[in-house]
């Protein structure tokens, strides 16, 4: 199993002139290091009107940044969305094949619909049209990419016979993932020949094993989108390391929660919406959790339920080992959820680069 650096891009309030500013130096800094150390890939969502749940709005911009202060890490969207307005497929091909060329070929492109009534809402998009858009938007970016000439005449998109440049520096093409919450998806996903991205929260690895199944029930059927197939499983869980388990407990506790609640008021927001019910009830989050109530996803539950790493080396070690056992190929590690000093964030990237990942190699 490999590790990967995984980031929403938390900003606290209250905000200054420089919180952004010093936000994505603190996000660059780590992930030099991470770099150094041997991390396989760092990934960024797309996300946007999120408040101080996630500034990472223009990741592209972003990767430009990683590509010229980093060497071996590969750069990971995780992901760009792909209903039209948030990119139209022929812009989102231009700038990722740019961040391909410019890194030399270290790009692995996730792509997904977006699950939050703020985001959809805010830019005028149905959710019911989330994946008929999806769909034909990676055709259109594959053909973008592959072919010297590309036309199209779609439901949603047309293009006339158009070259589209640059190409990725990766041929045919850098490899394909898709985002994925739900077990439907992860077979959707499987048949469409792409990676996983199983973003799974206040889950315990084990917990996964179902879902994980049906992917590779889907990939057995592959129709792959792009010119192979990517089989690998990412999925994602927090992560803080720290050299005894007192200090890491002290450092995650708040944050972890507040992540997690957070997270799943944003796309309970969207089910409550399309169901009907009343907004802010978060009927939708409960019906998810199989009754839990959000205010109960505290640290110490996800902590009870094995569905965080947190503690000393040895202790995530033995975490870590289990996300391989269920047949984790890539675990995404979200090592700032919220407000963890920075010089602890920088420790625990230390720590799991020089005790964690060796016993992976």
């Amino acid at each position: 199993m490999k590790f990967a650096l995984m980031y929403e891009i938390a900003v606290p309030r209250p905000w200054d002139d420089r919180s952004a500013y010093v936000a994505f130096q603190n996000v660059l800094d780590q992930i030099v290091l991470a770099d150094k150390l041997g991390f396989h890939s760092v990934w960024t969502v797309e996300h946007h009107f999120l408040d101080e749940y996630s500034f990472s709005s223009a990741p592209g911009v972003l990767y430009g940044a990683i590509a010229a202060k980093t060497k071996n890490i590969r750069i990971g969207h995780g992901v760009r969305l792909l209903p039209f307005p948030y990119n139209h497929p022929v812009r989102a091909a231009e700038a990722a094949a740019t961040v391909d060329v410019l890194s030399g070929g270290r790009l692995e492109f996730g792509t997904g619909r977006s699950g939050t009534r703020t985001e959809l809402e805010g830019f005028g998009i149905d959710p019911t049209d989330t994946r008929p858009m999806w769909e034909e938007a990676l055709e259109v970016i594959m053909g973008c990419w592959t072919q010297e000439e590309f036309s199209w005449d779609g439901e949603h998109f047309k293009l006339p016979p158009r070259g589209v440049v640059p190409k990725p520096m990766q041929r045919p093409h850098p490899p394909l993932w898709g985002a994925s919450s739900s077990a439907d998806s992860h077979e959707l996903i499987g048949e469409k020949g792409l990676g996983l991205l199983s973003f799974s929260v206040a889950a315990a690895p084990e917990t996964l094993v179902k879902r994980f199944n049906r992917y590779r029930d889907g990939i057995r059927r592959a129709k792959p989108v792009g010119a192979y197939v990517n089989e690998q499983i990412a999925t994602f869980t927090q992560v803080h390391c720290a050299q005894t388990t007192e200090e890491a407990y002290a450092a995650a506790r708040d944050c972890f929660g507040w992540y997690v609640q957070t997270s799943l008021k944003s796309v309970a927001e969207l089910g409550d919406w399309k169901d009907g019910a009343q907004l802010g009830s978060y009927e939708y989050a409960k019906k998810l959790l199989g009754g839990i109530d959000l205010d109960s996803l505290t640290f110490d539950y996800l902590l009870d339920n094995d569905a965080v790493i947190v503690g000393n080396p040895d202790q995530c070690v033995e975490m870590a080992k289990r996300y391989e056992a269920v047949g984790t190929d890539l675990l995404l590690c979200l090592v700032q959820p919220y407000n963890i000093p920075h010089e602890k964030v920088m420790k625990s990237i230390e720590l799991l680069g020089k005790h964690v990942l060796p016993e992976f190699s």
